[in-house]
């Protein structure tokens, strides 16, 4: 393996020039330099970053726990944390939970090993009692994402309960009653506050919730499909539906097609949760859009004052979302 004092030897100056050549960390001769520079490309010589920033306490690496990277929407919030730690000069680790907390614990555990300098968490059903203690345990700086739970950490994430509610209100005001709901996996936090905001609608209009409409989609295209097509063939059926993520609305929309119904003539419709090709559905998705970027710049924002030895309170961060209306829900 080629050292440093290679590069030095055949350019003909000190291991100390090379070095200064590397870091930037005192002005060399042109001449000297354009030397090092050569002796560095013809020995092809890599500096060992890890063992650098392992001796300097950091590794300029952040660790990411997070679930369904096929999900467009969590796809996108690593594209938003990664291009945020970019430019702070961080590299980004990416591990899938798959929404398990079993498989979060390995994962979180071989981001440990690995010393990255925080991590960012979208936290599984349970991580609370499994993963989190050991990773506050270690004193590694931590920020939840997308998802709270009820312990004292910084926490950034959108706001689901009034989303939830407002995508259900739109529904009632334009004279829907049997309104159904696709709710996701259950023991996650967005789950029940996107639930509890479709609750809190009924309930401010006087429509009791009706246990027959309320399907456990567990945030997976398949099971929504499957919970949507059984109850859009029962005598039962609503007028109206709300998906509460963005794979359960590509389930539902698949089941209506398979019935053979329109929507919104026969199903109006609105979702939480919108995609990059919302409107080029026929019909336009009527959805509540998260931002994205937003959420993951905050995240790292707050991860970042923490890796510097920052103190201030935990902070729970609720991003707001906007309401993209088109017409799925029926309107012209």
């Amino acid at each position: 393996m080629t050292t440093m004092g290679d590069v030095a030897r055949i350019a003909g100056v000190s291991a100390s020039t090379v070095s200064h050549v590397l870091n930037g960390t005192r002005k060399v001769n042109t001449a000297t330099r354009l030397r090092v520079e050569a002796a560095i490309e013809e020995t092809g010589y890599r500096r060992n970053v890890v063992a650098r920033s392992l001796a300097a306490g950091r590794t300029h690496t952040v660790g990411l726990s997070i679930s369904a990277l096929t999900n467009p929407y969590f796809a996108s919030l690593v594209h938003a944390v990664e291009r945020a730690l970019s430019e702070a000069g961080y590299v980004l680790i990416v591990g899938d939970s798959h929404d398990d907390v079993g498989s979060e614990k390995r994962v979180t555990d071989s981001l440990l090993d690995r010393k990255v300098d925080g991590m960012i968490v979208a936290p599984a059903a349970g991580s609370e009692r499994v993963t989190i203690p050991e990773i506050t345990r270690t004193g590694t700086p931590l920020v939840l994402i997308d998802r709270g739970i009820d312990i004292g950490c910084d926490q950034v994430g959108p706001e689901n309960f009034s989303a939830a509610r407002s995508l259900t209100e739109h529904l009632i005001e334009l004279g829907h009653h049997q309104i159904a709901v696709v709710r996701g996996l259950s023991g996650i936090s967005s789950t029940t506050e996107r639930f509890d905001g479709y609750c809190t609608a009924l309930a401010d209009h006087g429509i009791a919730v009706d246990a027959a409409l309320v399907l456990d989609g567990e945030s997976n295209t398949d099971v929504a499909e499957r919970e949507v097509r059984s109850l859009m063939s029962s005598a039962n059926r609503p007028t109206a539906l709300v998906s509460l993520n963005n794979a359960m609305t590509i389930g539902s929309l698949k089941a209506v097609r398979a019935l053979g119904l329109s929507i919104p003539s026969d199903l109006a419709f609105v979702c939480y949760d919108d995609f990059e090709w919302s409107n080029l559905f026929e019909p336009r998705l009527s959805a509540a859009a998260q931002d994205v970027e937003t959420i993951g710049a905050m995240a790292v924002e707050l991860l970042l004052r923490r890796i510097r030895g920052e103190e201030f309170a935990p902070q729970q961060i609720r991003i707001p979302t906007t309401f993209h209306h088109r017409n799925s829900c029926g309107c012209a």
